[in-house]
């Protein structure tokens, strides 16, 4: 008779190498690196809204005062004086037009909601003109954007130059500036 070797039976895997666990940790060190870049993203995208929101609501209240106000509409004109943060609110209020300056210069500032002795209610930066064109009356909002993107046009005045960073900051050129406008038309009956 002939005897039989026995084979070689091959031997199998019980668990995970330690290259196999060091890789599946890179992969998710990366994934959760990203989902961090992305939250953070996220939330500066909300506040920019939050802002846009805060300064249409500023810009439509304004509008809507000169409408209300229309025979004394030629008294909110500032031209390129800009109201709002850092600015001294006029204290005059004689006239409804002196009274609607001074309430949107504070709403300007943020005095809708105030934390401690804060003003937080409104735009970082939050400046407003009014000026005239050819008879009709240009409201605009200005405030202090995140992040840098582009410059509005050279039309809108308001607030140009005001809200550039320091020599190392990438708020240059007015590229953190921001900026919504309407046109309000009174008609002269």
């Amino acid at each position: 008779m002939v005897a039989r070797v026995p084979s070689r039976i091959p031997r199998q895997q019980l668990g995970a190498s330690m290259i196999e666990v060091l890789v599946t940790m890179i992969i998710i060190a990366f994934g959760l690196l990203g989902m961090a870049g992305l939250q953070m993203r996220m939330q500066s995208s909300e506040m920019e809204a939050y802002q846009r929101s805060q300064a249409l609501l500023l810009l439509n209240d304004m509008a809507n005062r000169i409408a209300a106000n229309r025979n004394n509409a030629s008294l909110y004109v500032m031209g390129t004086t800009a109201l709002g943060t850092g600015m001294t609110c006029p204290t005059a209020t004689a006239t409804i037009g002196q009274q609607d300056l001074r309430q949107w210069c504070e709403a300007l500032q943020g005095a809708a909601e105030v934390s401690g002795t804060d003003k937080v209610g409104a735009m970082v930066g939050g400046r407003g003109c009014i000026q005239t064109a050819s008879g009709d009356y240009l409201v605009t909002v200005v405030w202090q954007g995140l992040t840098p993107i582009s410059a509005p046009p050279a039309s809108v005045a308001c607030g140009a130059g005001q809200f550039n960073g320091d020599s190392a900051s990438s708020c240059k050129n007015d590229l953190c500036r921001r900026a919504v406008t309407t046109l309000v038309r009174v008609a002269t009956l």
